[in-house]
């Protein structure tokens, strides 16, 4: 794990120094199967800098990795379900359509591990992980558009995302909730 894990990947602990790549503000909700928002959740997100390297000693890049890329954030939600992330636009690498890894935890429990993919990238169709993603219906589901915001002053992006969860199997058990 690198040492700084907040919400911002594009700049690490006190640097000036911004990772290179199209800034991105990934943003939702983590919410309920009926749609309540879930208060207290981690997201955690990680994903290739704009090199399509991972920080992780394995990546076959990683001599090209940006140094400046925290590669690795995560965020508590709040009362309303919410998430917020600063990184930046995701990229292709080798046998991979652009996509960030989302994991989201209760406490030291996971409850689920996926990835969210930019809407109708035209690699996406050859990426095995997001045609084994289900039919169409469920691949709408890990992917989003990816919108330049018009009001920044520098190439920015804007993505939504929110996270549905099922029940866990404690709640399914629980008749209480």
């Amino acid at each position: 794990m690198p040492l700084d894990t907040d919400n911002d990947l594009v700049l690490i602990g006190n640097s000036t120094t911004p990772a290179v790549g199209e800034i991105t503000h990934l943003t939702g909700r983590v919410l309920s199967q009926n749609g309540s928002p879930l208060n207290n959740m981690v997201v955690e997100i990680w994903q290739v800098d704009s090199n399509g390297a991972y920080l992780h000693s394995g990546t076959s890049n990683a001599g090209n990795r940006d140094r400046n890329f925290q590669g690795f954030g995560k965020f508590t939600t709040n009362a309303r379900g919410e998430y917020r992330f600063r990184t930046v636009k995701p990229v292709a690498y080798p046998g991979r359509t652009p996509h960030i890894h989302v994991k989201v935890k209760r406490g030291d429990r996971t409850l689920l591990t996926t990835q969210v993919f930019i809407t109708g990238h035209p690699q996406n169709v050859r990426d095995g992980i997001y045609r084994g993603a289900g039919g169409i219906f469920e691949r709408e589901l890990v992917q989003t558009e990816f919108r330049r915001m018009p009001e920044s002053r520098i190439v920015e992006c804007q993505a939504t995302w929110d996270i549905v969860l099922g029940a866990t199997p404690d709640e399914r058990n629980d008749s209480s909730r």
